[in-house]
């Protein structure tokens, strides 16, 4: 299994978005997400990539079929998600890059795809002059009763790349969990590294 992994802007980023759906409705479906994805969603939300000239899809491809992708653009992109949560933090939006989605099939994991993902949006990142990287990760109990018995938070794949939680900075976005008649509201921790 040969996996490739390129950076896609602009119109080849654009051409992508549908797959792109897909692939975060079947992976984003699992813990700790537990999303009910739909296409409508997924086009309004994702539109925003093809609407930013310095937003990044770096993609992974079996042969032709996309089994993974990492997202970014720079946060004020995001700015109606982040402004309350990093008003506390002492960084302008304007020198971090978002981080947003990174999805991948399971069968695909532990190849190092995962480092690959967060390489080239930094890369992608320090071209645009960016100072900071970000992400957020969405916040479950602990004692939730989705959570398999089995599942290893990636916390220690994080710090080991250089990023920390910024305390106190929690973004809230809604989505339909599967078994919801209704979005509701989950906390989003946001996690961030100087360049």
């Amino acid at each position: 299994m040969t996996v490739a992994l390129r950076r896609l802007t602009g119109a080849a980023l654009s051409a992508a978005l549908d797959d792109l759906a897909q692939l975060r409705i079947t992976v984003f479906r699992d813990w700790p997400y537990l999303y009910d994805g739909d296409m409508v969603y997924e086009r309004n939300y994702l539109r925003r990539y093809s609407e930013s000239d310095a937003a990044v899809l770096v993609a992974a491809f079996d042969d032709d079929r996309l089994v993974g992708a990492a997202t970014g653009t720079p946060l004020e992109d995001h700015a109606e998600g982040f402004a309350a949560p990093f008003a506390a933090v002492p960084i302008p939006l304007e020198e971090v890059f978002y981080c947003a989605e990174s999805v991948l099939l399971p069968e695909y994991r532990g190849r190092g795809l995962g480092h690959g993902f967060f390489d080239m949006r930094e890369d992608h990142a320090r071209a645009l002059g960016r100072r900071y990287a970000a992400f957020c990760a969405v916040i479950r109990p602990e004692d939730h009763p989705a959570r398999p018995a089995d599942y290893r938070p990636l916390d220690a794949f994080w710090r080991k790349r250089g990023y920390e939680p910024v305390k106190g900075a929690v973004a809230r976005y809604s989505w339909k969990d599967h078994g919801d008649r209704t979005e509701t509201e989950k906390p989003m921790q946001i996690w961030l590294k100087e360049l």
